[in-house]
């Protein structure tokens, strides 16, 4: 079992940079894949970013903005949301499982959500 609480989320205009972090404990976080998935109102969940030893895998509309990066000291995952706009705003969501991919279904846990709001 791995328990993932986000935090970093808030309200941010165009334009500014937001961090968040999800802390994992439960199981040893440096054999798990770690993903953030977001949900807009009225939207279904989306991939965002994903990471494993080193490096991500970003969607298209976060590549060059979004930077996902991982402590394994310290059970924590973190992305780096910079140039945002209105429409990054959603729930984020951590999620971890053993297996690589940008389907909610590849990742066993989530996190409660964080929210974050890009004003224009």
């Amino acid at each position: 079992q791995v328990q993932l609480v986000e935090s970093g989320g808030g309200l941010v205009q165009a334009g500014g940079s937001l961090r968040l972090s999800c802390l994992a404990s439960g199981r040893t976080f440096s054999s798990l894949v770690m993903g953030w998935f977001r949900q807009a109102p009225g939207k279904e969940r989306e991939f965002v970013a994903r990471i494993f030893w080193s490096g991500g895998s970003y969607a298209d509309s976060v590549k060059d903005r979004f930077t996902i990066s991982r402590d394994n000291a310290k059970s924590t995952v973190y992305l780096q949301m910079n140039s945002l706009r209105p429409e990054d705003t959603a729930v984020y969501y951590c999620a971890a499982g053993p297996l690589h991919g940008s389907s909610s279904s590849s990742y066993n846990y989530w996190g409660q959500g964080t929210q974050v709001t890009v004003s224009s």
